[in-house]
């Protein structure tokens, strides 16, 4: 089965990977070339955002503290932002995240400005607010699904998707009410929350909507429907039929391939019920050949 045009290209989580690591290379090298260093300007700095610096709450997600805390974000961002990506769509997953992060942001600027002796005014960097929010959509796409999750890269454990926003709202909000660590708690906690709120509230809320829209075809009486009428609707059945006699090739390219492009433009969620069941036949077709 070929691949849609939107995805032979890199996916948008891979980009944003190959962003965060330029940015993170930028950051060693400019201070050598410069004096002012790239986070001065770039990082989000509380007080800096009282002051109309609103890009920060941009910038900051593609700065980093450290080699570990640019590869664990990326780490988490492929394993979890391909698939929400091939369920949102390419643009509205950049959305996302993007909005996750500059929300999350947000979020730990005001704990700076209300508590500021227990958050300090300190900078803010890196992308995993914008990452809490991928998984907490993930998560929330895949509610009661199982997945194997590696506990400090170390331990497997299967459990419903549904618990990975259990597990991130514990870090984020002991890590909120802990001692100081140095650790943008808030901006996850931001994150997470944003990620979720738009799956329930506009993802899933849309679908439903479409689905209460959508009108239903009003039954016939019985006795009103004779033989004549029925060889009339058979060949409207037979047109919503899939065509298994079609051989492999031209079954994909006729049927599956206007399907992976529309999963490409506007997510898998759109998909109708005859399509799905095109993608199947489509699936026990080529496990056959």
């Amino acid at each position: 089965m070929r691949e849609p045009q939107a995805q032979r290209m890199w996916s948008a989580a891979v980009i944003l990977i190959i962003v965060n690591a330029a940015a993170f290379a930028a950051q060693l090298i400019v201070p050598l070339a410069a004096e002012a260093h790239v986070e001065k300007h770039l990082a989000l700095f509380p007080r800096d955002l009282t002051r109309g610096c609103v890009w920060q709450l941009l910038t900051f997600q593609f700065l980093h503290a450290g080699p570990l805390h640019l590869i664990l974000n990326c780490v988490m961002l492929y394993l979890f932002g391909r698939p929400v990506e091939a369920a949102l769509g390419r643009a509205p997953f950049v959305r996302l995240y993007l909005a996750c992060g500059a929300l999350g942001g947000l979020l730990q600027a005001a704990c700076s400005w209300a508590f500021p002796g227990h958050f300090g005014w300190g900078p803010v960097v890196g992308a995993s607010a914008g990452v809490f929010g991928v998984i907490a959509a993930f998560a929330a796409l895949n509610w009661d699904q199982p997945i194997t999750t590696l506990i400090a890269f170390i331990i497997p454990v299967t459990m419903p998707a549904k618990y990975l926003i259990l597990a991130e709202a514990i870090i984020a909000v002991f890590g909120l009410l802990g001692a100081a660590s140095g650790v943008a708690h808030g901006a996850h906690l931001g994150g997470m929350l944003v990620g979720l709120g738009y799956v329930q509230l506009v993802v899933k809320a849309r679908r439903d909507l479409l689905a209460w829209a959508r009108p239903q075809p009003r039954p016939r009486p019985r006795e009103l429907v004779s033989a004549s009428s029925s060889k009339r609707s058979s060949p409207r059945r037979q047109r919503q039929s899939i065509p298994d006699e079609l051989p492999a090739a031209d079954f994909i390219s006729r049927e599956v391939d206007p399907i992976l492009d529309k999963i490409s433009a506007h997510g898998i969620q759109s998909l109708t019920e005859r399509e799905r069941r095109v993608l199947e036949a489509a699936r026990a077709k080529i496990s056959k050949r």
